[in-house]
This record gives C-alpha cells, sequence and structure tokens, in this order.
C-alpha cells in the first residue's frame, strides 16, 4: 500500500522560509517515477487546491499564481521524496499542506502537515 508522509510544518513569520518533505513507499505494482507528484493545500473554511505538482513524470512543474517565484517543488526519484521549498512565506499561505500521488485510476494523499504563518 502507497503511503505519503509530509514533514517540516510549523510555526513561521511573515517573509520566513520552511520546507516541507513528503516520503514516499509501498509502490509495488508501479514504480514512483510513475507518478505525478502534487502538493495541495487546505485553509480553514476553503477548499483544498493545488499549490505546485509535476504534471506529467519528466515535465516541468507548474503553480498556483499566488506562489509562483515564492515557491519550488522537487522531487528525488532515487529517495521517493518529494519536497516543497516555501519562501516569502505571507499569512495567507497558512494552511495544512498535503502531498498527493496520482497514476492513471490511482490516487493516494499524505495525512498534511501545518504551516502557520504568523507574527
Amino acid at each position: 500500500q502507497v503511503q505519503l508522509v509530509e514533514s517540516g510544518g510549523g510555526l513561521v513569520q511573515p517573509g520566513g522560509s520552511l520546507r516541507l518533505s513528503c516520503a514516499a513507499s509501498g509502490f509495488t505494482a508501479f514504480s514512483f517515477t510513475n507518478y505525478r507528484m502534487d502538493w495541495y493545500r487546505q485553509a480553514p473554511g476553503k477548499e483544498r487546491e493545488l499549490v505546485a505538482g509535476f504534471p506529467s513524470v519528466d515535465g516541468s512543474p507548474n503553480y498556483a499564481e499566488s506562489v509562483k517565484g515564492r515557491f519550488t517543488i522537487s522531487r528525488d526519484n532515487a529517495k521517493q521524496m518529494v519536497y516543497l521549498r516555501m519562501n516569502s512565506l505571507k499569512p495567507e499561505d497558512t494552511a495544512v499542506y498535503y502531498c498527493y500521488a496520482r497514476y492513471q485510476r490511482l490516487e493516494y494523499w499524505g495525512q498534511g502537515t501545518q504551516v502557520t504563518v504568523s507574527s
């Protein structure tokens, strides 16, 4: 069974930085490299939204307009890890951040990690 475990969240002041990590495991039927990997977030009272992701395994990443130029997604296929580097954080970035994996009809979510941006 595929498992995604996020880490790296916490409380940070506006303008600060965090790096989220997603450790993926349990890929038996299909390799990790087959999966597109995304980061989503959900703020209180709002719908879950795509923050950053790789639309294809070997493609360039895409970003929500609200985070372009501040966030960077990366993946390490050898380690089965996905990262989200977040710079210049704003209070509106406060949310639970989720790692997401999808390949064909298979999709998996992590449990989420809380990011709070506040002074």
